[in-house]
């Protein structure tokens, strides 16, 4: 890469460099988050926008940049052609995501042209170098790009761009990560909240980015978040969604005697009323965190367990670390001890070479557990991930018939289980007028499940109420208010 003199180059990402463990990995960082005058007095009168894309880690990451923005005097705007400061946070995990990111920044150049000083791309996506290269080459309007561990130094970037006369300047230090605490936030909803419980993966899935672009596992301080969910708690939050990469493998690198169930069993003495979790591994997925589960109601028995495949051959391909055997057993178990459990899944369709056989085995597992609901994807490549080396003799057009075949396959089960809720009660909490129809309310169930009645009554947000189900749509459902 020519690096011009205009820019100031301080890292460029490095997937070797991102795969190795940090020698400060389990140091707490504290209080890191200054905001100097300069950075008061530039953000009088201005405005920022922030684009989000991915998972609700990248939805908590774009809370945290948004919290930094209002310590710099700064007010939020819902139009990107109003900021003064743009940041697009992005995800790298599918190529769809990837793609529309780079639609989003085209579309930045003619408000950098105008009104805004700073176009920022911050996030997974600036973890690739391939990527990088591509916006440096392809949007010279992008003055900032900054790596996923760089977010605890957002304002130093910032504020070095803007003495620079708003030169680019590229930070991204591939490195295992850290932890940082006393975050400053901008939650984007009073109801509910996500807080993180570890940062990274340590499994390496082999076509998973995330590992190098978040690095590796490092957990948070059990009395950290207990302090922060209590905070939480004390506001009159209603739900509370604790996240990981693999939230199950939570306090293994602590050595203090911490785990993910205990964790999930003093959060819950909390008397938060509703309390999920995100992701779940099977592999680590233990008895003793199932026996919390079903021990207090205020753990929502709505599970997120990805699955991938239902081949043993293509899991092992994946380096999953479980076969269908032990997965269906994983299922068997939680039934069994978790009354009223629904499960929901994640599914890669045409994993390099797969057979029509295996694919099949896939069908099987979803028939087996009858999934509630499912993220389900084509499988695309991710750049320097070990999958992304496979010749793949499938071609797209074969990929896309099994695709449509998964997701009717899925869809039997889901719109049956929708069915099955009709005219029965559910508790529902309630986020406010659908986007669609402002005379219908939305709000989900326990079960995690979409649910619009109608409803005026602007109160009823951030409040649990009884809604009884009418009627189903297969992915929502239509209710009714219950006296």
């Amino acid at each position: 890469m020519k690096k011009k003199k205009i820019d100031n180059f301080i890292s460029l990402p490095c997937l070797a460099n991102a795969r190795l463990k940090n020698d400060d990995q389990n140091i707490i960082h504290r209080d890191c988050f200054v905001v100097d005058d300069f950075l008061k007095e530039y953000g009088k009168n201005k405005k920022y926008f922030i684009r989000t894309f991915g998972c609700q880690a990248n939805v908590r990451d774009s809370e945290i940049v948004a919290g930094l923005f209002d310590k710099m005097n700064m007010t939020q705007t819902e139009k990107m052609d109003d900021a003064d400061i743009i940041v697009i946070n992005t995800c790298a995990v599918r190529e769809n995501a990837v793609d529309k990111m780079f639609g989003e920044i085209g579309q930045c150049k003619s408000y950098r042209q105008k009104k805004c000083q700073v176009c920022a791309i911050i996030g997974c996506v600036c973890e690739q170098p391939s990527n990088v290269d591509k916006i440096l080459n392809t949007y010279p309007h992008v003055n900032l790009i900054l790596g996923t561990h760089e977010l605890p130094y957002f304002c130093d970037n910032l504020s070095s761009l803007l003495k620079n006369g708003y030169k680019r300047l590229v930070n991204v230090k591939s490195q295992g990560g850290s932890v940082f605490e006393n975050f400053p936030s901008h939650r984007q909803n009073k109801y509910k909240a996500f807080v993180n419980i570890m940062y990274g993966c340590n499994k390496f899935c082999t076509y998973c980015i995330v590992p190098f672009t978040r690095g590796r596992e490092r957990s948070r301080l059990m009395k950290d978040i207990i302090n922060e969910c209590n905070e939480l708690v004390l506001q009159g939050y209603q739900e509370i969604t604790l996240l990981g990469q693999n939230v199950n493998a939570y306090g293994k690198d602590l050595n203090d005697g911490s785990t993910f169930a205990k964790l999930l069993e003093q959060i819950a003495n909390l008397n938060i009323p509703r309390l999920r979790f995100t992701t779940s591994h099977p592999f680590d997925f233990s008895d003793d965190i199932i026996d919390v589960i079903a021990k207090y109601p205020n753990i929502m028995k709505s599970i997120h367990l990805p699955v991938q495949s239902g081949n043993d051959q293509i899991l092992r391909l994946m380096g999953r670390r479980y076969n269908s055997q032990s997965y269906r057993d994983l299922v068997d178990k939680m039934r069994r001890k978790i009354p009223g459990l629904t499960l929901s899944t994640d599914i890669i369709v045409g994993f390099p070479n797969e057979t029509e056989e295996q694919f099949e085995d896939t069908l099987k597992m979803v028939d087996y557990v009858k999934y509630e609901s499912a993220f389900t994807f084509i499988y695309s490549p991710r750049c320097g991930t070990p999958a992304a080396k496979l010749i793949d003799n499938v071609s797209d057009e074969i990929k896309h018939e099994r695709f449509n075949r998964l997701v009717k396959c899925l869809e039997k089960h889901i719109s049956n289980y929708a069915n099955s809720m009709v005219g029965n009660v559910f508790n529902v909490l309630v986020d406010g007028p659908s986007k669609n129809n402002p005379l219908m309310f939305s709000g989900y169930t326990e079960e995690n499940k979409l649910v619009h009645f109608p409803s005026k009554n602007l109160s009823l947000i951030g409040k649990i109420i009884k809604v009884k189900i009418i009627s189903s749509h297969t992915y929502s459902l239509i209710g009714e208010i219950y006296e």
